[in-house]
């Protein structure tokens, strides 16, 4: 673990591996602890580095919004001394992923968008963000954490992982969790920016994910020039925790073609 000083804040990082930079960046409302499957596993050629975004894990907080946290992502590569990077996100991580590429393209080597969309949210889902910033901020973390470990996840994930995933949303500041939320509503339409994308691709996607299903999937890969697509069964909206094996075997795929 690191970490490093970003406009006066802490900004922390889990790194393993050396050799092509990997950056991945984690759902809502979790932490870079979701990766740990692929830190673990990290192969050799691959150095992966997972930040937390600001405000969640150990990642001091501030003003929040996509481009904030591929901001963030940029200052890493900048204190790592990186010109370009693998850049991949699941879920809000792929939003900032998106973010990322509409900051800077010449800093994307390839592009990975897991169980997430390129369309922004319509008004009834903005609504639904902000009642849910509200909803934490008035009743804390508690109840929303077994909600949202339900949703996240598939109906084959044991009941060991829906604790893991409960407890940590729980470990989140209320004000983080509805700044996110707030963010997510208001985050930009990428559907033009895939379609102008033109380096190498893959988007993936759990079989069962009700949160953003297949069919999100499949319009960024029709979107995305040259995109690979890979569904993984057995899986909800996290399939790098659900399915880590299947997930692995694909992201360590796409890097060794790079």
């Amino acid at each position: 673990m690191a970490y490093l000083t970003r406009e006066g804040r802490r900004y922390h990082y889990r790194e393993a591996g050396s050799g092509l930079p990997l950056v991945l960046l984690h759902a809502f409302p979790l932490t870079g602890k979701s990766f740990e499957p692929q830190l673990a596993a990290a192969p050799k050629g691959v150095r992966l580095l997972v930040p937390d975004h600001r405000g969640f894990g150990q990642s001091a907080p501030g003003p929040f919004s996509m481009e904030a946290i591929a901001a963030d992502a940029l200052a890493l590569l900048d204190a790592l001394e990186i010109d370009q990077a693998v850049i991949g996100g699941v879920s809000m991580g792929g939003y900032a992923a998106m973010a990322l590429l509409r900051l800077d393209a010449s800093r994307v080597k390839g592009l990975v968008l897991s169980d997430t969309q390129a369309s922004a949210d319509d008004e009834e889902g903005k609504k639904r963000r902000e009642a849910t910033a509200q909803e934490v901020e008035r009743d804390g973390l508690s109840a929303f954490s077994k909600a949202m470990a339900q949703r996240l996840l598939g109906p084959n994930a044991s009941d060991a992982l829906r604790r893991e995933v409960e407890s940590t949303i729980r470990a989140q500041e209320p004000a983080a969790v509805a700044a996110a939320s707030r963010a997510l509503g208001a985050r930009s339409d990428s559907r033009e920016l895939l379609g102008r994308f033109a380096g190498p691709s893959m988007v993936v996607v759990g079989e069962q994910d009700s949160v953003t299903p297949p069919e999100k999937a499949r319009q960024m890969h029709e979107l995305l020039r040259g995109s690979r697509l890979v569904v993984i069964e057995g899986a909800g909206h996290l399939p790098q925790l659900e399915q880590p094996e299947r997930f692995n075997a694909a992201l360590w795929e796409f890097c060794a073609l790079l």
